[in-house]
């Protein structure tokens, strides 16, 4: 048997001669493409590493509070499950069936924690910017007192001329 070209084949080398010699490699595109994902993916990774260890955890919620409670309950009546996912979806199915009297406690709980957490990130927030400005005074001094020095030192240099040519 003989094995021929199909059309297919054909119009593709066709094509391939019709276009520029740049476009005819297709891995210079998709190296393109990659080099644009790849910087994406650094810059999200640069702006997640930038988080400060000294700021206040969120607080949780009114349903988190209750899955702590949960929890331990729950491990106590069912030693033998190990799976988070367990847990979590009885957790759930829980808080679903409780009534709002029953939710209250936790609401006010977590309700509690936030106030706390607010306290804790306005402190926070006056301490990153006292330091911002404090930072940025030291710039400004120095910047004042670097020109400062260089006119003075300017200055006396041109005197130390005036006198050598007398």
């Amino acid at each position: 048997m003989k094995v021929t070209k199909g059309k297919a084949a054909a119009r593709k080398d066709k094509k391939e001669a019709l276009k520029p010699v740049e476009d005819r490699r297709l891995g210079k595109r998709k190296a393109a493409l990659k080099a644009d994902k790849s910087t994406k993916k650094l810059a999200k990774k640069e702006k997640l590493a930038k988080k400060d260890p000294n700021k206040p955890k969120r607080p949780p919620s009114a349903f988190f509070v209750f899955l702590e409670e949960f929890r331990k309950v729950y491990k106590q009546e069912h030693p033998n499950v190990k799976a988070v996912s367990a847990v979590g979806k009885a957790g759930g199915e829980k808080w679903k069936s409780l009534s709002e009297a029953d939710k209250a406690p936790y609401e006010a709980k977590a309700a509690k924690r936030k106030s706390d957490y607010e306290k804790l990130m306005a402190a926070y927030n006056k301490k990153q910017e006292s330091m911002a400005d404090d930072e940025e005074e030291e710039s400004d001094r120095s910047k004042s007192e670097v020109n400062d020095e260089d006119e003075e030192t300017g200055e006396e240099e041109e005197e130390d001329e005036d006198e050598d040519e007398d």
